[in-house]
């Protein structure tokens, strides 16, 4: 297996310098015409200076800083969101925003939710990098219009477009661990009206690892194929025609290292994982103009997901299916440059069959109890919503929304939202906002790791909608540093407090994890101070830092620190190009701060610790070939499974995680794009 590695990257270094095909224009380049030489780069990472919420902009170069193959590795150069394992076992990875869970904040797909559901422990390695044109994170309740779930924020992703002037382009990965993967993407221009892009991903791990000697593999063994369709219509008379599918089939197997999937599973002796995911997706967005001028607008949308999930964790056994559809149709009217209003009606239905079947030890004569689950529920929502918005001259700005919806199981929901921006002065802006969100919990796949435990799971009854208020601010300055007039400070504090949780609660009784609402307090306050500048051309510089306090009241303990979750982070960045951006090189450090740990383990704060990333990327004509390394001095945490080496017992636990599982990753790859 090494030979082919070393193959591989013997064939991507060298092929390059032979691949022939016509040149087109690219913004990062240098070209010359008539002795006269251009020079341009695009920004990839920015705060939006026009809207009125705070954003942060991950642009298709800055996505490209790293491998990032799929979603869930596109954070790493960023400290607004955390990135970490559920557990030790499955792989699942989770993202928090605000110092929450990624539960509370609302994944868009081009502006329609999604990995909602039982696609949330894995839907952001259903999204590969590699995919993706952007991603645009915004902080705070955001907008009215797609629902009442954003609660710490909204991350939209923005894929590659039927329209791109790219017809190919194609990535292949490979690392040392023996992971690879292959994304072909295909933008075809049929006529002036219809165009459509075919996105294709494949990947898959070829051996499993166990570098901390405890008998588990590392991550598990995971294999998926995922297949996209998009289409634009572009009529004469303005009306826009947006719908695509998406099919996606994922399998990991984890575990303990001698188990074998083929093998009767209770017969072994080896505890085992296994976890198949199928996921169907089929949208439909139309824009309509009322009139010539485009001030009145009338758009329909509407999105239809099904997902499977079926697994076992070692002796519990865990399956759901879901049929989840979503409806908007909205009205825009845009009265002058300074006033708009969007007003609408929307409808949501999620349809649950989910089953549990919990088994776990106990005694000193290791007998086993059971006990299942019927988690499964059909949820129907229907509601309406306004939003104004007021425009003066991009240098006021004022969005307030309201939305009442109607939830079969939880009655009315109302959520009001308000958004506003001020230019204090040409370089410094102002950010204010304001907002409450609602999510229906999934017991088990918003928090799956308790699965890969030996942990009795007890699940209180008449758990209700989790609700909080997000409000807060920011300041950002731009300024001028040497030749750089994009250069910004930026600060920002959020708050959020919840009237109602749903926790998950490991503390209060041992051997047993409790699923109960909250009573008390529940709340985070987040500080961050970003910078960023180019002081020389081609030299870049991104700085950030965030504080976190998180505090939980949990049963039997009163208000306390929220366990496993980082007080402080720090990302910087820097980045260099050389003349015309034929080579480029990227270092990314971290340092991550310290996590209280549940109170059943020896310590009570996880250590803080350091994390380092390095790519090269040498571009020919239109093939970028790049390699690089993660996590380089191969920091991992130790022991991160409890009684490792007696699985079925009561004790064993591998939902404690703080830190990385995987240590040093040697990576390489080619992108080839055939431009018009």
């Amino acid at each position: 297996m090494k030979k082919i590695y070393l193959l591989f990257l013997f064939f991507i270094f060298t092929v390059p310098a032979f691949a022939q095909h016509d040149a087109h224009l690219d913004t990062t380049k240098t070209y010359e015409l008539d002795e006269v030489v251009s020079y341009g780069s695009s920004q990839t990472n920015y705060i939006s200076t026009l809207q009125p919420v705070k954003t942060e902009l991950i642009t298709g170069a800055g996505l490209k800083k790293m491998a990032c193959c799929n979603l869930a590795e596109s954070f790493e150069n960023n400290a607004s969101i955390s990135v970490g394992y559920s557990d030790a076992v499955s792989g699942a990875r989770q993202i928090r925003l605000l110092g929450l869970s990624g539960n509370y904040t609302q994944m868009l797909d081009e502006a329609r939710p999604s990995m909602r559901g039982l696609a949330a422990p894995f839907g952001l390695s259903y999204m590969p990098g590699q995919w993706l044109e952007g991603v645009q994170i915004a902080k705070g309740p955001g907008s009215v219009i797609n629902g009442y779930e954003s609660i710490a924020g909204q991350i939209n992703l923005e894929l590659r477009k039927p329209t791109t002037a790219e017809p190919l382009f194609v990535n292949v990965y490979l690392d040392h661990f023996l992971r690879t993967e292959a994304n072909i993407t295909s933008s075809l221009q049929l006529n002036e009206r219809w165009n459509t892009a075919i996105l294709a991903h494949t990947s898959t791990d070829l051996q499993k690892q166990d570098e901390n000697n405890d008998g588990f593999m590392d991550e598990p063994v995971k294999k998926q194929f995922n297949l996209a369709n998009r289409w634009i219509y572009m009529g004469d008379n303005g009306v826009q025609w947006r719908f695509g599918v998406q099919g996606l089939y994922e399998s990991r197997d984890g575990g303990q290292m001698g188990f074998d999937k083929n093998a009767p599973r209770h017969a072994q002796g080896w505890y085992g994982s296994q976890i198949e995911n199928t996921h169907f997706n089929a949208y439909s967005k139309t824009g309509v103009p009322l009139t010539g001028d485009n001030t009145h607008n009338i758009a329909f949308v509407a999105d239809y997901t099904f997902h499977e999930l079926r697994s076992f964790f070692g002796m519990k056994d865990y399956s759901g299916r879901q049929h989840a559809g979503f409806v908007n149709v909205l009205l825009q009217n845009f009265f002058n440059d300074t006033h708009h209003l969007t007003t609408g009606l929307s409808g949501r239905f999620d349809d649950y069959s989910e089953t549990l079947q919990d088994r776990w030890t106990y005694s000193p004569e290791r007998l086993t109890a059971s006990r299942g689950y019927d988690l499964g529920r059909r949820e129907v929502v229907g509601g309406a919503f306004g939003e104004y918005t007021c425009n003066v001259d991009n240098r006021f700005v004022l969005v307030a929304g309201l939305r009442a919806d109607y939830n079969s199981l939880h009655r009315w929901l109302v959520t009001p939202r308000v958004n506003i921006k001020y230019d204090v002065t040409e370089h410094l802006a102002l950010r204010g906002a304001a907002g409450r969100g609602y999510r229906s919990a999934n017991v088990i796949t918003d928090n799956i790791g308790m699965l890969a435990t030996g942990y009795e799971i007890k699940i209180a009854g008449g758990l209700d909608i989790e609700s909080g208020w997000t409000y807060g601010g920011s300041l950002v300055y731009y300024f001028q540093l040497f030749n750089d007039d994009r250069s910004y400070l930026s600060a920002d504090y959020f708050r959020t407090g919840f009237s109602n949780q749903t926790l998950i609660d490991q503390e209060r009784e041992p051997g047993k994890v409790w699923v109960y609402n909250l009573q008390g307090k529940s709340y985070t306050n987040t500080y961050q101070i970003d910078f960023s500048a180019e002081p020389i051309p081609r030299f870049t510089i991104s700085a950030t830092f965030r504080y976190n306090d998180n505090r939980v009241d949990l049963d039997g303990q009163g208000l306390v620190e929220t366990p496993l979750r980082d007080r402080y982070k720090g990302v910087l960045n820097l980045q260099y190009g050389a003349r015309m951006y034929k080579w480029t090189f990227d270092l990314t450090a971290q340092i991550n701060g310290q996590s209280r740990l549940p109170n059943f383990m020896p310590d009570d704060y996880s250590p803080a610790y350091p994390l380092f990333f390095a790519q090269i990327t040498r571009k020919f004509r239109g093939i970028d070939v790049y390699a690089g390394v993660e996590n380089i001095f191969n920091y991992k945490q130790q022991n991160p499974i409890l009684s490792a080496s007696d699985a079925f017992s009561p004790a064993f636990n591998s939902s404690v995680i703080w830190g990385p599982l995987m240590g040093r990753r040697i990576y390489a790859g080619i992108r080839y794009t055939l431009f018009r």
